[in-house]
């Protein structure tokens, strides 16, 4: 029984079935679509509103940091 899990041919094709399936699964959920909770976007409005601010204060180069006082 034990030679017969080792050999080449059941070991290729029990590694083909995991690839296929992880492959399945992979395009099965790629697609799905998740709903946003009210936290999430809260948190986005809250983000979007705190770099409104920092465009007012330091003007659009904001990426900059050099030029922040400290």
């Amino acid at each position: 029984m034990i030679e017969w899990l080792f050999n080449p041919w059941v070991i290729i094709i029990v590694v083909l079935a995991v690839v296929i399936g992880n492959i399945a699964a992979l395009k099965y959920t790629a697609n799905m679509k998740f709903q946003q909770s009210d936290k999430v976007n809260s948190r986005k409005n809250q983000l979007d509103r705190l770099n409104e601010l920092d465009k007012q204060k330091y003007g659009d180069n904001s990426n900059d940091e050099h030029d922040r006082p400290k």
